[in-house]
């Protein structure tokens, strides 16, 4: 433990950022980094608890050592730390940009409202990490001969390929898109991630013997028994795309769009791609002096908000069928576990109007089949609808961003229904029964891991069940492993 005092004499702070008037002009990360010295001070926090919550199953699926990397980074020791926090977790630099924290509020100063801010060290332990020349391949020394191959390159495809390559095995990975990162690169905007920390880890990973195959659409350029025929063992990381079904009237509306399109599409726009891509339309959806509604209330509904905003979009509508959560939660009642309260994201705080306790009712269009508007209504904590609470909200642009029921239905989950046997959870989703033990599935040489087998989640479990799933595939190829559980 660093400093013994530390969390009595020193105030939290994390990183700041640009005014909202100036980032929405841009689609690059906003944050302003803290210094070094800054940075040691907030690691100085840290408590050293005698049971730190923070890196327990309730706060870091990856079960990070926090404690120690603060106590690291306190003493100025950043390649210690970096090498700490990577025997636990491939990509901080992911982690560090677009966790939600889940450590912070399992922290035992969040009883007090003050947490470590963990996110923001761990962010720049990693940076530090790379400026100082810390962070470089890795490859084996010991060939296996086994021949591995990962269907998808998002976190859990690439955490999984990094520990395989560095176990020994020749590692193949199929990706359907232009560009390794999956979600990472596709689905999270540029001002929250720039795609820059994705190519270097790349980079990394192919420089430990990975090999990457991109444009590469398994269960249609390549079937799963020719995969599977050629392969040791065969790692589906696919990840959970298909949206949610709304039950909307007016879906079809020329200027209602499901969510992942259009982040897509201006994903692609920023990376200098062209934005027609497989599976996702290629008509260009621009929120340029329109008016913007997005339904839903999370992560994807508000990285459309802050999407929009950056777009030129007049006003931007987010609505949210849940009440209005406190602003503050009973600590004693949920602590150190995630807490319903009143949250809002720098998109929201970009100008967004967040309407709760409101259902979506209908997207009204003009005779040319064009979204003129979108009708709502109050609900009671039931749900229901309240008589006479109706109103039209202006919409030429609306997104539909409740989530996802399971993987592409497309392409591998159709190559082996077709031919052969794969168990999928038919209970409102079509994800890949797999358990969190060996991850296998009821495929011979076929394992699955990540949102495809959990279901839509976070980056950081991603990362976890890449990692668990490698050592699940190194122990059923080699009779043993040394990679972490």
């Amino acid at each position: 433990m660093g400093k013994v005092t530390g969390f009595m004499e020193i105030d939290r702070q994390v990183a700041k950022y640009q005014p909202a008037s100036d980032r929405i002009r841009h689609f690059r990360e906003f944050t302003i980094p803290m210094s070094d010295a800054e940075v040691t001070k907030q690691a100085a926090r840290c408590m050293d608890c005698g049971i730190p919550y923070c890196h327990g199953p309730t706060g870091c699926p990856v079960h990070n050592q926090i404690p120690d990397w603060n106590d690291l980074v306190y003493n100025n020791k950043w390649e210690e730390a970096i090498r700490n926090l990577h025997s636990t977790n491939n990509f901080p630099e992911f982690t560090g940009r677009v966790c939600p924290a889940p450590c912070e509020e399992a922290c035992t100063l969040n009883l007090e409202d003050a947490p470590v801010a963990i996110k923001t060290v761990e962010q720049a332990i990693a940076d530090k990490a790379y400026e100082l020349g810390f962070i470089a391949p890795q490859p084996a020394t010991i060939h296996t001969g086994k021949r591995v191959a990962i269907i998808g390159s998002g976190p859990a495809g690439l955490a999984a390929a990094q520990q395989l390559g560095r176990a020994g095995h020749e590692v193949h990975v199929y990706e359907r898109e232009s560009k390794p990162g999956g979600l990472l690169r596709y689905g999270i905007p540029d001002f929250k991630m720039e795609k820059n920390f994705i190519d270097r880890r790349v980079e990394q990973i192919k420089g430990e013997g990975v090999t990457f195959h991109c444009g590469v659409n398994i269960g249609v350029d390549l079937p799963m028994e020719k995969l599977l025929a050629e392969h040791d063992a065969v790692i589906y990381c696919g990840g959970s795309e298909t949206p949610r079904p709304a039950g909307i009237p007016g879906v079809d509306l020329h200027g209602v769009y499901d969510a992942m399109p259009y982040l897509v599409q201006q994903n692609r726009r920023v990376g200098r791609e062209n934005i027609d891509s497989v599976g996702w339309p290629s008509e260009p959806i621009l929120a340029g002096a329109k008016h913007v509604v997005v339904v839903g209330g999370g992560d994807t509904a508000s990285d459309c908000v802050g999407t929009a905003f950056r777009q030129g979009a007049v006003k931007v509508t987010q609505l949210d069928i849940r009440p209005m959560p406190p602003e503050k939660e009973d600590k004693l009642a949920v602590w150190p576990f995630w807490a319903t309260k009143m949250r809002t994201s720098s998109s929201q705080a970009e100008g967004a109007i967040r309407e709760f306790q409101v259902a979506t009712l209908e997207f009204v269009g003009d005779e040319d089949g064009q979204l003129t508007g979108v009708r709502c209504c109050q609900v009671d904590e039931r749900r229901k609808p309240i008589a006479g609470t109706e109103f039209i909200i202006k919409a030429d642009l609306a997104f539909i961003a409740i989530g996802f029921s399971g993987p592409s239905k497309d392409s591998v989950l159709k190559d082996l229904g077709d031919k052969l046997q794969l168990n999928v959870d038919r209970r409102g989703s079509t994800n890949v029964v797999a358990n969190e033990r060996d991850y296998k599935t009821s495929v011979d040489k076929l394992w699955a891991a990540g949102d495809v087998r959990r279901g839509q989640s976070l980056v950081v479990w991603a990362i976890r069940e890449g990692r668990q799933v490698a050592r699940a595939v190194d122990e059923a190829l080699m009779g043993a492993s040394v990679l972490p559980n």
